[in-house]
C-alpha cells in the first residue's frame, strides 16, 4: 500500500467530502447522509493508500474496493472525484437524474467502482471470489470491502466469513462501520450482531478494533492488515453517525432523511466549524 501524505490535511480534506456529499444529496433530491458522514476518513484513507489510480483502475494487479454498504454512495463520489477518478460538479449535475448514470448506488459502468452494490450482504462475499482468485492467479493485489453494522443481520456475511478464514485470504480486508444505528433504530435493539470479534475469529479472522473516524488508527489498521498472512483481516471501526452536525449526530431518523434548506444550511456551517477547529488546532 501507498505511505499516507500529511495527515492533517487528509483529516481536513474528510470534511470537504462531507460537504460535497451534502451538496450531491441536495442537488438529486436524496441521499443517506447519516452513513455517508459515518464512513468519510475509512474511505478517504483506503483510496489515499490503496494501488489503485485513475491511470491503474483497468490493470489486473491494481487493488479492489468495494462499497457492500452502497446506499452511502455519495461520499464514495466525492472520494473518487478527490482522486480523479470523475468529476465533482459532474457529479452533483446528474446525480439521480433520470438516465443518469449517478445513481443512489455504486454502479460500475463509472470509473473507480468495481461492482454494482447495495443489496445488503454481498458484498463480503464478492470480495472473497476476488480475493480467491487472485490467490489462484498468483497476483499480489489487494481486496477491500466497507460494511454497515445493520447489514450484518444479512446471512450472507456469515457465509462469506466463513469461507474467507477457511481459504486463509489473507489478501481480504474488510472494515465494519460500526456506528450503531440503521434505519429502524439501534442496531443492538433490531438485531443485535453480538460480540463481533468473537464471530470473526470463530471463523479464523484477525480483527482490529478501532476508532473509524481517526485517519491515523485506520492507517495503522491497514498496514497490520497488510502485514498479517494465514488470515483475513476485518477491521471494526467504531465510528459517529452523521458525524458533521449535532443536528444529526447519532440519531436513527437521520439515516435518510433530505434537509430542508434550513436544516442543509445548519449542517453546512458546522462541518466548517469542524474544519477550522482541525486548522486551527
Amino acid at each position: 500500500m501507498r505511505k499516507l501524505k500529511n495527515i492533517k490535511e487528509l483529516e481536513i480534506k474528510a470534511f470537504d467530502m462531507r460537504r460535497d456529499a451534502l451538496d450531491i444529496i441536495m442537488a438529486g433530491g436524496g441521499g443517506h447522509i447519516g452513513g455517508d458522514m459515518s464512513e468519510a476518513e475509512i474511505l478517504l484513507t483506503l483510496y489515499e493508500k490503496m494501488n489503485v489510480s485513475p491511470e491503474t483502475q483497468d490493470s489486473p494487479d491494481r487493488d479492489r474496493f468495494v462499497l457492500s454498504k452502497g446506499h452511502c454512495v455519495e461520499t464514495l463520489y466525492a472520494v473518487l472525484s478527490y482522486e480523479g477518478f470523475m468529476n465533482l460538479e459532474e457529479v452533483k449535475a446528474k446525480f439521480s437524474k433520470f438516465g443518469s448514470e449517478y445513481i443512489g448506488h455504486p454502479h460500475n459502468t463509472l470509473p473507480g467502482i468495481e461492482m454494482n452494490s447495495g443489496s445488503l450482504g454481498h458484498g463480503l462475499s464478492v470480495c472473497v471470489g476476488m480475493a480467491l482468485a487472485g490467490k489462484m492467479d498468483k497476483k499480489n493485489y489487494r481486496v477491500y470491502t466497507l460494511m454497515g453494522d445493520g447489514e450484518l443481520a444479512e446471512g450472507s456475511v456469515w457465509e462469506g466469513a466463513a469461507a474467507a478464514g477457511h481459504y486463509r485470504l489473507d489478501n481480504l480486508c474488510a472494515f465494519v462501520d460500526h456506528n450503531h444505528l440503521q434505519i429502524s433504530g439501534n442496531v443492538d435493539e433490531v438485531l443485535s450482531p453480538g460480540n463481533l470479534n468473537m464471530r470473526f475469529e470463530a471463523s479464523n479472522w484477525n480483527v482490529i478494533n478501532i476508532n473509524g473516524n481517526e485517519i491515523e488508527e485506520i492507517n495503522y489498521a491497514l498496514d497490520v492488515a497488510e502485514r498479517t498472512k494465514g488470515k483475513p483481516t476485518v477491521i471494526i471501526a467504531e465510528t459517529l453517525k452523521g458525524k458533521a452536525s449535532p443536528l444529526i449526530e447519532n440519531k436513527a431518523s437521520w439515516h435518510h432523511k433530505f434537509p430542508s434548506p434550513e436544516e442543509y444550511t445548519k449542517i453546512a456551517a458546522d462541518i466548517e466549524a469542524y474544519k477550522e477547529g482541525l486548522i486551527n488546532g
